[in-house]
Parts: C-alpha cells; structure tokens; sequence
C-alpha cells in the first residue's frame, strides 16, 4: 500500500475570477442557490450555473436531473478555461451514480482549478485525488443553509480561496481529544458514509496510509456508525493512517452513544483523534483542504497545514 503525498495546489481566487456551480447529487432549493450566488457576487466573483443546476430526475426525485446531464455539467464546468472554480450547489444523493460518465483524460487535460463540495461530494473529492492528482476544498455548498446563514461558514471558506495563508490552522471551541497525541499527514477523507460506499471503486484509493483522515456524517444511528466505520476497518482503509479528525455527527444519535462508538472503533488504532474540529453538516462549518500536509495536535484541539490550500496566482 502506498503513503500519501501531497497532491497538486490550484490556484488562489482573484476579484472577477468565473465560479460554475454544478449540482452532481441532490435537486437544489431555487431560492437558497439565489442567496448563495448573491454572495459570490458580493466576494466580487463571477458565478455562473451550469445549465441542469434546477433539473430534477422524472422518476427519482432525490436526484437533481439525470445523470448524463449532472455528468455534463460537471465536465463542461471543468473544461471551460474561463471557469476558475467549481462549486457544487448541495450534496444529497447521486455523484456515485455519475461519476463514471465523466471523461477522466478531458479534465486532466483542463489543467488544476479550485474544487468545493462536502457530504456526497466525497466521491468526486477522492476521484480528483486519485484520477488528477489534485488537492481539494472539502467546504460549504453554494444553496447550503451553512453558507447561505452562517457568517463565520462563509468567511473561512473566502479566506480560503482569496487568502489561503490565513486559513491554515483549523479548530473549535469544542475542539478536543479524543485520543491525545500529535501526527504529521496529508488530509484525506470526508463523509463517512460515502467513504465507506466508495470502497472497490475505481475512482477510490486503496488506503489512508500516512494520511489525516477527516471523517463526519449526518443520520447515521450509533450502529450504522459502527458498521461503516468496521468496513473501513476490515477492508485496511485505515492502515496506516497518522491522525483523525472528526466533525459534526448531527442526527446521529445520543453524543455520549456516538462518542462511545468512535472510541470503540477509533481508538484501538493508536493514533491521535481530534473530535468536534467543527466541519461538515453543522450550522457553522469549517473548510478543510484535503490532499495537503497538515499536524494534528489532538491535545491543543487543532488541525494545522503545513502550506496554504491554494498557491499563488
């Protein structure tokens, strides 16, 4: 198995710069993505939707349009070289499915560009590692109620893509250790469910070996957390693996009982947990880069990159 290496950094957001939003998963509420793109334009960006954003599936209601189509919004998204960012508009239910009606050699070819999504996106996060080499945005999506009414959700992820230098180092007020200790690593993960999906697919990696694995969900009841987290572990996912950093757990169940279960699952493995560092399905959320050196420092509650999420323009 393979370590983790830092992967490709695109490029830091400028003033004018074009953001496509794409929706690969889940149908998008029109009037959210309305309050979303305003706050694009007020960050003085160019958002532009791509054309089957507002589609919904005629048989699968949980699916924003059909697959060729979301597939294609993506790929056009990405090849279009005034486009500098690709945003997704929610997470939900469907990249699996459209994944692989995505030409793999056309987006290489498109060259680095800033990637943003979180929950079902997990899937495109790990393809564009695997498949491109290239660092991700594992953040708020543009009709997502985060960013579309929490100020601090919206502010970490500006700073960002405008001023990733002042972005590097990640916490919480809850922020604390599960299992003390300090890592070195590469971030790695994102949704727990998704990764656990993932496993024995093409676009997915073999291992964490050498990574910060960053791990949340929403919904999933203390033993559903245990199975997906026992597949990971069976499966050798997470040999290997430096450090954990865990999010929000909303509707998972009692804390006590999810806390219990991620020590169980978790703690055997010998490394430094964080809990509650404060990303992925709660009311204020952290963007975290995925694909960059990092130190997990469970005892001080932070997640800290080694180098800005994105370069310099």
């Amino acid at each position: 198995m393979t370590t983790l290496t830092p992967l490709l950094r695109p490029r830091r957001l400028a003033p004018g710069d074009r953001v496509a939003v794409v929706a690969p998963s889940g149908p998008v509420v029109p009037e959210q993505l309305d309050v979303g793109l305003d706050i694009l334009r007020g960050w003085d960006l160019d958002p532009v939707v791509a054309p089957h954003v507002l589609d919904h599936h005629p048989g699968l209601g949980y699916l924003a349009g059909e697959d060729e189509a979301r597939a294609r919004d993506v790929q056009d998204a990405w090849c279009d070289p005034a486009v500098a960012a690709v945003m997704c508009a929610r997470g939900g239910y469907g990249a699996q499915r459209m994944i692989d009606l995505l030409d793999w050699d056309a987006l290489a070819a498109a060259g680095p560009k800033a990637f943003i999504g979180f929950s079902d996106v997990t899937v495109l996060h790990e393809a564009f590692a695997r498949r491109l080499g290239l660092a991700t945005l594992y953040g708020p999506v543009a009709a997502g109620v985060a960013f579309t009414k929490d100020e601090p959700t919206r502010e970490h992820l500006r700073r960002t893509l405008f001023e990733p230098e002042t972005a590097r180092t990640l916490t919480s007020a809850t922020a604390a250790p599960l299992v003390p200790g300090r890592a070195r690593g590469v971030t790695v993960g994102g949704c727990l469910a998704m990764l656990a999906a993932d496993i024995g697919t093409p676009h997915a990696r073999a291992g964490q070996r050498g990574g910060i694995l960053v791990l949340e969900d929403v919904g999933e009841r203390p033993y559903q957390l245990d199975r997906l987290l026992t597949q990971l572990l069976r499966s050798g996912r997470l040999d290997g693996v430096a450090g954990i950093a865990l999010g929000s757990w909303r509707d998972c169940g009692p804390p006590e009982d999810v806390r219990a279960v991620l020590l169980d699952r978790l703690g055997g493995l010998g490394v430094p947990v964080v809990e509650e560092l404060g990303f992925g399905h709660c009311d204020s959320s952290l963007t975290v880069p995925l694909g960059i050196p990092a130190v997990l420092d469970a005892d001080t509650g932070t997640l800290t990159l080694e180098v800005p999420a994105l370069t310099e323009l």
